[in-house]
């Protein structure tokens, strides 16, 4: 080989290669708000570029109204997974399950705009097996895509009776221990958990053991998260995508990507037809 190619070849493995191999990890944000309170404390091209600047590839996006996530995919369609939270405004968390005008509402945009899912909504106990709500996994169903339920597992199981073959993201792991949370996934196989919104999983940025052993059991079942309920959070963006490299950097290479960013990746083409 000429010198002047193998010098090349010596660049590219001590220099190329080690950068790509430094570059940090991607992330897919499976839980992000950009609701009204939002949009003019950081605009949409504010909230892209803090986005990229955490280096997150996909932001799963759902907004109380909806017009927050369709600002933004009109800014970056290549970032944004949209998601139709049900909400027309903020105050529905605690309502929305017993007002059955969210019915047409949620009709009326999923004709109109191109959604993975439905979601993020409150629902718990037996509240699951209101109208409104059977009507959600009844559009989720005819629609194939997936549900993001802020719910208890008692929520979670009635969903599953409503439709087996339902696809739902679970926020914050249901708040649960990692225990019942194993149970969860275990007994239902189209049954996602996102992380957002806590850190008793890796105090310090560490993986607790039991969390651990979780991720290394269901390693295509998590998802990591920020959740934005309000506009100070997106200030945390960059700092959580900081937090999830370092506690993803405890588990094997392989199933930190795969929660990192391929989980997300596969659910959302699922449901974008992709």
């Amino acid at each position: 080989m000429r010198p002047m190619v193998v010098a090349i070849t010596l660049l590219w493995l001590l220099g190329f290669g080690t950068a790509a191999a430094n570059e940090p990890r991607p992330i897919v944000d499976a839980h992000i708000h950009y609701s009204d309170d939002t949009w003019s404390v950081v605009p949409p091209p504010e909230a892209i570029k803090v986005l990229r600047q955490a280096g997150v590839k996909k932001a799963f996006v759902s907004s109380s109204s909806d017009d927050g996530t369709q600002m933004l995919r009109k800014v970056a369609p290549d970032l944004i997974v949209p998601v139709l939270r049900p909400y027309r405004r903020r105050g529905e968390i605690g309502t929305w399950v017993r007002d059955p005008t969210i019915v047409p509402h949620v009709e009326a945009r999923l004709k109109v705009n191109t959604y993975a899912g439905i979601g993020e909504f409150h629902v718990f106990g037996a509240d699951a097996d209101l109208p409104v709500m059977r009507r959600l996994v009844e559009l989720a169903k005819e629609r194939k895509i997936f549900l993001h339920a802020h719910s208890d597992a008692d929520a979670v199981e009635r969903i599953f009776r409503q439709d087996p073959d339902a696809r739902v993201l679970w926020a914050h792991s249901g708040f649960d221990q990692p225990d019942n949370v194993r149970a969860m996934l275990a007994k239902h196989k189209r049954l996602w958990a996102d992380l957002a919104f806590r850190n008793d999983y890796a105090p310090s940025a560490k993986l607790d053991a039991s969390w651990r052993q979780l991720m290394l059991d269901f390693p295509d079942r998590f998802m990591v998260g920020t959740d934005t309920p309000s506009p100070e959070r997106w200030y945390y963006v960059v700092e959580h995508a900081s937090f999830s490299r370092k506690w993803l950097a405890d588990l094997p290479a392989d199933v930190a990507d795969n929660i990192a960013f391929r989980n997300a990746e596969l659910l959302a083409a699922w449901a974008l037809g992709q």
